[in-house]
Order: structure tokens, then C-alpha cells, then sequence
């Protein structure tokens, strides 16, 4: 078989009917891209099959073929081992019998020695195209799953990134007398499929299982299979969005507001008063066929009535008088619609049609739409709250954008608990015209943003979702929470290799390679922006851990052990400074027990100590930030219950301690700038004046305190994948980082002049 063949035998499989390639067939394609395969003969003869196994040498392994059969050896049509003549013909009768008329040749093959057997293949994916598994093979590759899963085209650090995620990977190693694995040879396999991948459409899954790994380490391919498909043309409606429109509609310099209510609790109400509530500078208008006055402020019946031209409409009256409000838009030279109203896809069928038609509409007259059936956006940074949420976080960093209103919500309200910055905020809803690509490739430019946090529940367009976010992971992180993780996708797979994905495995396997920093909570989502923002990144993963008390170092060891960070041993060094400030029965080990010692300075001494140890890349203290907590409820049992107690003295100790914590959370500031490594710190306690950042004026970064030891170890973990990611792609010219010429025409950024 020639290259230039190839599509041509595609081509005339396909028009025949026949969904697969015959074995044979198969490996003689695998050649051509530098995969290796065991020798073999194809005969149809009996006599033939006789001879060929005689001349290969007892045993062998024969195989029944035909090009309606996909797996052989759930149909009994593989026989391997076989040590003499009698079993050969034995093994041929029971063939025929079991195969009947699809049984068209056998296949004979030595026996090959090794005792490792690994999968490798590709499959189409729905969302993401074609994508590339490697892993445990043989009999436990669906036992076990122990596999990996890459989106191609693969780069070098991809395939090595798969080997590193096996569970099983010391298998990849020296194994019982045997070399370790050629992983060379290993990565052309994989490359191999990358190319086939990219290169022809028409196959839809190729299954190699097993490849096994000989005694001198070099990967063979006895066994596979090509499944082959004209690829269906995926319907998918985009629209070309102008990212200045974008963000205008953050920085709006006029809103009118089309159902504008007087009832509180409706839409229309509480947009309205939550954006006026603020220090929102821009001009209002409000629209509601009744006219009247509503909140003071004049109400026009009519968009058209409006004197002036308007940036933002926020629109809140119901879905079918929607369509008919886009002329008198465009007359007023609106920019983008902020569209609350629901009633439209989710509703079904109807609302679908009604949805298109209307995006149409808008689109043609050059006017975005946010939504529909989105809770609002809100942009910190010209102090403007057009969402349902009342909670009103300071000007910050993290973009957030949100497929849920109620998680929104949340988000926005934790982060001003903790004082989190907020860049900008948007509930995407629909997302029937602007989708989380558009928000993540808006934000990627935007110079205030540093870090992007999505919370998604469905993505429209993997592929793009995919090259968008490996690009922006370039720049700053991204952060996601994926809901609906459990549900698994329905494959109609033919290979085990298509079987063995979900939507939810590929999912995670294509955050994992654009860089993307996966969590599990809502909560981590807000953590991870804390550190992003505020910390430098760690150069590496070993941490210091310093603490008031050894259980608490003892679980945040464990902590770090279960995600991949080191807790080195000590220097001598650093031992013998560190006997020099604490007392003779401090733990000489990392962690390092201040052992409760009452002088303020000795945290201090021992942080810095510890940043300026060569041996860590970060540093996790706990327990000295929170004591004021613990010492206020004391001294107010000592009040209730000791007459002889002084007020203003236990008030000036209260003082004291509270004073001694700003200085410290300054401090600590102040360090991590010196040293350039990040620094997490876990209160001893929390109380509701308790925050998750710390400013410090003059300081680039600020000190960071979570309640336990599991927020502070989930976020540095975050921190050390993401970094770990960069240096991983820094020596890459990787096709996914590719951006396109048209991609940098509409370069922008936020409007910051207001």
C-alpha cells in the first residue's frame, strides 16, 4: 500500500458499504506512518495456513478475517498459542463454524513475547474532533481504564504528559527482567495517529490492542482495526462578534432599560434599582409603554422617544416582543443587547425558532446580544451592577463568566465577603450570539484582566472552546468548574477505543492540555482567583510548610502529598538559623513546629527564613493569623466571670492583638514581593470581619489566608499545574497556539476612560 492509495481504498470501502478494514489491511496503513506491526501472512487455503505456520515456528496465533467482522475475539475468531498442526486445523474448524460466510481468510502471526500490553487509537468526538488514547491494553483496558486521552494533533509534551498520567505507568519501566519501554518508538505510534487523524476524515476510530512491549522494550502492534465514516457536517450557528461591541456593553456610557418596572421583585425593578444604586455615571433612560415616572426618574413609552443615542438596552419584557424592538435599536445606534428575558430555546422547539430568528435580526443590524435569559453583567471598575445579584465586589482582576444565575450569584457575593476583585462579571445564559469562547477570547486581550474563571454546564464548540483557551492559558489562567460532570455521553462507539470515552473524560482531558485549571467546588473557583491575583507563581512544587501546632503540619503534609507537592527535608543549614531563634524542641523537619511560642517576631523571623531557603518554591503558614478570635472570646469569658478584670485593660489587649495581625498580614506582603514566591496562610480562626486578601498599599501582591488547610493546598496545587503547564509550553511552537490573521485584526481592549 502507497500513501497516495490510501484514500482512494477509503474512498471505494465506503461506496462498497464496508465499515471497517480488514486487519491485514489495517497494519499495512499503520506502516506508513511509522507504527510497527507484527510480521504476518494472509492466506485462504487451509494447506497455506498449514504451511505458513510451519515456517513461522510453533507457536502461532491464528486469527480469522472478513470485512464484516469487527472483533474477533468476541466472536471466537482468535486462537492464540497454538503448538502443533492438530491445534491449527482444530482451530480453523471451529472458525468456520462460528463465523460461517463473514469468515473470508485467516491471519498468521508468531507468537510475540512480552509480558506488558498497552492500547493506543483514535476516535471522533462530538465536540472536540479527533482525539488520540493511550493506555493499559489487552483484556484490562475496560476493566481497569486505565487510560489517557490527548486532542490532536499532539505535540511532544502531550505524549509525555500521557505516559506521566497512567496509573500504571511504572509498567513503563524495567518490568521483571524486561527494558524499559521505548518510548521513542511509543511516541511514533502515538504521532502516528495524530497524523492519521488530521489527515483523513473518514476514519472514524482506529483500535490498536494490544501493542506489546518486547523484552528489549520495543513496542509492537499485533493487533487492529479501522473504522471508517464520511464525517457528518456539524450544524453549528456562529456568529462573527465584534469585540469592540463586546466591550462597550461593559462600559456603557447610556442604558435604557425596556421594562422598566415599579414593582419590586420583578426584573425590570431590581436591575433598574441595583444599577442605580451605585456611582454608575452613565445617562439611564427608562421605557415602558405606560409612561409615567418610576423611581423619580421619567419613563418613555417608546425606544424611539428617547432624545438621545443608547449604548446598552436591558431588555426585560417577554420573548415574543422582543423581535419587534431591533429596528428602533439599531435607529438609536445600540450596541448590544443585555437580553434578561427568558421563554426562548429553553423552552423548546418554538422558543428555539423565535431565539434564531431574533439573533438573526440583531446580528444583521450590528447589534450583540448577551443571553438570552442571563441574571446580568457587572463591571467593578466604573462601579456599574446590572445583574440580579445585590452583591458588589471591588475592582479586581478575575473575569468571571457564569452559565448559571444562581452560581453568579454565589460568586459575586463571596467575592465581596473576601474582598476578591472583580474585572467584570457576565451570566452568559443562552449564549445564543455571544458564547464562553467570546468571553474568553475578549478577556484574553483585556490588559486589567489577569485571570479568566468560567463556570460551564455545555459548551457549543469544543474544537474552538479548545484552541481559545490553549491560547488565553498563554497569558493568564483559566479556571473552570464543569457542572454535570456525571452525567456520561452516549458514544455509538465500534472500537473499544470509542468506547472507552465520555463527554465528560474528554472533557477533562482537553482542559488538561490548553492549560485549563480544573476544580471541583464553586468555592475553589474564587480561591484560585484569590492566589492568581495576588501571589507570584510558584517556580516549582516544593513547599515549606510552617505551622503553630504539629497536627496541623502533619494533615497539610498529607494534603500536599495527595496533589503532587513536595515537602522536602530540610537543609542542615537552614536547621542550624532556625536553631538559633526557636527553642530546643522545635521538630528540626519541614513541616516546622514554631511550637507556640509567645514572641510576635518569631513567625516572622522563621517566614522569612524559610522564603529565603533555595530548597522550596512556596511557603504554607498556619495558625498565626486567627489568634485574635480565640483571644476575644477569652477575654470576654474572663469579663463575665472575673469582677476584678479591667475593661479598657482587656480592650487594649484586644487592641494589641488585633494590631500585632494587620502588622503581620503586611508583613507577610511585603516577603512574598522581597522573595518573588507565594505565600498562603490558614487562620487559626475566622469571624466576619475574616477576609481572603489582604491589600497593602505600595505592594504588587497581598497576603492571602483561607480557613483550612484543604483551600490553602487545592489552590497551590492550581498555582504549581498551571506553572508546570507554562514550562512545558514554552518550549513549543504547538499548531494549537496558532492564531489566526483575522483573530489579531479585531485585537482590542477594554475602554477605560469612562
Amino acid at each position: 500500500m502507497k500513501k497516495s492509495d490510501i484514500q482512494a481504498q477509503i474512498d471505494a470501502a465506503l461506496i462498497a458499504g464496508t465499515p471497517s478494514m480488514a486487519e491485514d489491511e489495517a497494519k499495512q496503513f499503520f506502516k506508513l506512518f511509522d507504527i510497527p506491526v507484527v510480521e504476518e501472512i494472509v492466506e485462504s487455503d487451509v494447506d497455506r495456513v498449514i504451511d505458513a505456520c510451519q515456517n513461522f515456528g510453533f507457536p502461532v496465533v491464528l486469527k480469522g478475517l472478513g470485512k464484516k467482522i469487527l472483533h474477533k475475539t468476541e466472536a471466537g475468531l482468535v486462537q492464540i498459542g497454538l503448538a502443533n498442526q492438530n491445534q491449527v486445523s482444530d482451530a480453523i474448524g471451529k472458525m468456520k463454524k462460528a463465523a460461517g460466510r463473514k469468515l473470508e481468510s485467516f491471519l498468521i502471526q508468531p507468537m510475540i513475547k512480552g509480558k506488558r500490553e498497552f492500547v493506543a487509537g483514535l476516535f471522533r468526538d462530538q465536540q472536540f474532533g479527533p482525539v488520540i488514547l493511550f493506555g493499559l491494553g489487552g483484556i484490562l483496558t475496560e476493566a481497569l481504564e486505565d487510560v489517557v486521552f490527548k486532542i490532536a494533533p499532539l505535540s511532544d509534551a502531550d505524549m509525555d504528559d500521557m505516559f506521566e498520567q497512567l496509573k500504571s505507568k511504572k509498567l513503563l519501566e524495567a518490568f521483571r527482567g524486561e527494558k524499559a519501554l521505548d518510548k521513542t518508538i511509543m511516541k511514533n505510534v502515538l504521532m502516528g495517529l495524530s497524523r492519521i487523524a488530521m489527515e483523513y476524515p473518514d476514519i472514524k476510530e482506529i483500535d490498536i490492542n494490544p501493542l506489546i512491549v518486547q523484552p528489549d522494550g520495543s513496542p509492537v502492534a499485533v493487533d487492529g482495526l479501522i473504522v471508517l465514516e464520511k464525517p457528518k457536517k456539524k450544524i453549528n450557528q456562529r456568529y462573527d462578534i465584534d469585540l469592540n461591541a463586546l466591550g462597550a456593553c461593559y462600559y456603557p456610557r447610556s442604558i435604557c432599560f425596556i421594562g422598566a418596572s415599579a414593582i419590586p421583585g420583578k426584573w425590570g425593578h431590581m436591575l433598574l434599582t441595583n444599577t442605580l444604586s451605585r456611582k454608575y455615571k452613565g445617562k439611564v433612560y427608562l421605557v415602558n409603554p405606560k409612561g409615567g415616572q418610576i423611581a423619580g426618574r421619567p419613563v418613555y413609552k417608546s425606544v424611539a422617544r428617547i432624545e438621545q443615542d443608547v449604548e446598552l438596552a436591558v431588555v426585560t419584557i417577554p420573548a415574543q416582543q422582543v423581535l419587534a424592538l431591533i429596528p428602533e435599536l439599531k435607529k438609536k445606534k445600540v450596541k448590544g443587547i443585555l437580553l434578561i428575558t427568558s421563554g426562548f430555546r429553553e423552552v423548546g422547539n418554538d422558543g428555539a425558532r423565535m431565539e434564531k430568528e431574533l439573533m438573526q435580526a440583531a446580528y444583521e443590524a450590528g447589534i450583540l446580544v448577551l443571553g438570552p435569559n442571563t441574571m446580568g453583567v457587572c463591571n467593578p471598575h466604573i462601579d456599574f451592577y446590572c445583574c440580579a445579584a445585590h452583591a458588589y465586589p471591588l475592582p479586581g482582576s478575575t473575569a468571571l463568566v457564569s452559565q448559571s444565575g444562581n452560581m453568579g450569584t454565589q460568586l459575586l457575593a463571596f467575592a465581596d465577603q473576601q474582598d476578591i476583585g472583580i474585572r467584570a462579571f457576565s451570566g452568559s445564559g443562552n449564549e445564543a450570539m455571544v458564547t464562553i469562547e467570546d468571553y474568553m477570547e475578549a478577556f484574553e486581550i483585556d490588559e486589567l484582566t489577569r485571570t479568566v474563571v468560567l463556570y460551564i454546564e455545555s459548551i457549543k464548540d469544543g474544537a474552538r472552546f479548545f484552541k481559545s483557551a490553549a491560547r488565553v492559558s498563554r497569558q493568564k489562567p483559566v479556571v473552570v468548574l464543569k457542572g454535570g460532570r456525571t452525567k456520561k455521553g452516549e458514544k455509538a462507539a465500534s472500537s473499544h477505543t470509542g468506547a472507552m470515552a465520555s463527554d465528560t473524560k474528554v472533557f477533562d482531558a482537553a482542559c488538561r492540555q490548553a492549560g485549563i485549571i480544573q476544580v471541583d467546588q464553586p468555592m475553589e473557583l474564587l480561591d484560585l482567583s484569590a492566589v492568581f491575583s495576588s501571589l507570584p507563581l510558584p517556580k516549582g512544587n516544593r513547599v515549606a510548610i510552617m505551622t503553630l501546632g504539629g497536627g496541623w503540619g502533619f494533615i497539610t503534609t498529607d494534603l500536599c502529598s495527595d496533589h503532587g507537592l513536595e515537602v522536602p527535608d530540610l537543609s542542615k543549614e537552614i536547621i542550624e538559623r532556625l536553631n538559633k531563634i526557636l527553642p530546643p524542641f522545635w521538630s528540626h523537619e519541614n513541616p516546622v513546629d514554631i511550637v507556640g511560642e509567645g514572641d510576635p517576631m518569631i513567625p516572622k523571623i522563621c517566614l522569612e527564613e524559610l522564603l529565603k531557603w533555595d530548597g522550596c518554591d512556596a511557603v504554607i503558614h498556619l495558625g498565626i493569623h486567627g489568634k485574635r478570635v480565640l483571644v476575644n472570646k477569652m477575654i470576654e469569658s474572663v469579663l463575665r466571670t472575673d469582677p476584678n478584670m479591667d475593661k479598657a485593660s482587656a480592650q487594649s489587649f484586644k487592641d494589641m492583638v488585633l494590631e500585632f495581625e494587620e502588622e503581620y498580614t503586611q508583613y507577610v506582603a511585603k516577603l512574598t514581593q522581597k522573595y518573588e514566591k507565594p505565600v498562603l496562610g490558614v487562620s487559626l480562626l475566622t469571624d466576619e470581619i475574616s477576609r481572603t486578601l489582604y491589600r497593602v498599599d505600595g505592594c504588587e501582591y497581598k497576603s492571602v489566608f483561607f480557613p483550612s488547610p484543604e483551600r490553602a493546598v487545592k489552590a497551590l496545587w492550581g498555582m504549581s499545574q498551571y506553572e508546570k503547564w507554562l514550562k512545558n509550553q514554552s518550549s513549543l511552537k504547538s499548531p494549537l497556539l496558532h492564531i489566526e490573521k483575522k483573530a489579531k485584526a479585531r485585537r482590542w481592549c477594554f475602554c477605560t476612560d469612562f
